[in-house]
């Protein structure tokens, strides 16, 4: 295709196509910071808000969120700058914007902890110190502990390192009352056991970048017999723990039976994934479709159960 283009009178003009490269551009930054994590951070960030007593301004509350999704994406730039050397050997990560060559990795660095600086700074200013200082908490424990310690040494990396995504029920918590309690901690631990069994699905049907990639994934480790086995094991504790809102007195009966009704429907998918058809080695003879059918149901499950906290919250106080 040919870059002129012609002008009223038919004389050709260079196709001015700097529009299109800072698009370009700017849709690489953006992929810099995981938004599709970013999302569902976000929604359990705004929930811990939505459910904490007291008030606050909305405008500080929309400052508080973007902290928290701008927090949630310095996070994960800066894991894609130390990454980049396995993203280059996995299918899944190898379009990424560094190891793709169209940002450099110094920036992308400078870019993370910029945004970190600022998401805290900005937390502090319009809220409350806990509430920053509990910010600052989530990003280096992704940072330094998850991406930097864990990842790459142990199988445990995704149970430690999912404390690092469940921070936000707390940070938006402490935004509206400057303190913690008993319900954002619960927030905290739901998120923190949904982890392990929503990576491990992934895994299962991505083992093999991880194997070449050098990085110690359950099922590389382990096998994927083991992991199936973990899978439903923690999707089984996860049921009464979504519950534990009910139980503890902070949401109604209503909310019981929902979070029952999404828990046991994640734990049927993880159930398809235990009893999967198996080779000898524990690999799967359906190319893992039910690991994948159980990944997309965990991302639903979460979503559903803070969804269903926040409406029950708004209709029973």
């Amino acid at each position: 295709m040919s870059d002129m283009s012609y002008d009223a009178g038919g004389a050709s003009a260079p196709l001015d196509l700097s529009a299109s490269v800072d698009l370009s551009e700017v849709r690489d930054w953006f992929a810099l910071l995981k938004p599709r994590v970013m999302l569902l951070v976000v929604f359990t960030g705004v929930v811990g808000m939505a459910l904490a007593p007291g008030d606050l301004h909305p405008v500080l509350a929309a400052v508080a969120i973007l902290c928290i999704a701008v927090a949630a994406g310095a996070a994960g730039a800066i894991n894609m700058w130390y990454d980049r050397d396995i993203d280059a050997l996995m299918r899944r990560t190898v379009r990424r914007p560094i190891p793709g060559g169209r940002i450099a990795p110094r920036a992308a660095l400078s870019f993370g902890i910029f945004l970190s600086i600022a998401s805290v700074a900005l937390m502090g200013l319009a809220t409350n110190l806990v509430a920053a200082g509990m910010l600052a908490a989530s990003i280096g424990f992704y940072v330094f502990v998850y991406t930097m310690w864990l990842k790459r040494r142990t199988p445990q990396n995704i149970v430690i390192g999912g404390a690092a995504g469940a921070f936000p029920p707390i940070i938006g918590w402490a935004a509206v009352t400057g303190g913690i309690a008993l319900p954002p901690l619960v927030m905290f631990l739901i998120v923190f056991l949904w982890t392990p069994p929503h990576f491990w699905a992934l895994s299962l049907w991505a083992h093999g970048d991880y194997a070449r990639a050098g990085v110690p994934m359950l099922p590389v480790v382990a096998g994927p017999r083991e992991t199936r086995r973990q899978i439903l094991i923690y999707a089984t504790v996860l049921v009464p723990v979504g519950m534990a809102p009910w139980f503890l007195g902070f949401a109604s009966v209503w909310y019981g039976v929902a979070s029952a009704a999404i828990g046991l429907w994640f734990l049927h998918a993880c159930w398809r994934v235990f009893t999967d058809a198996q080779d000898e080695a524990g690999r799967s003879l359906t190319n893992d479709a039910p690991a994948r059918w159980a990944f997309r149901v965990s991302l639903m499950h979460l979503a559903g159960l803070f969804a269903c906290l926040a409406v029950d919250h708004w209709i029973f106080g």
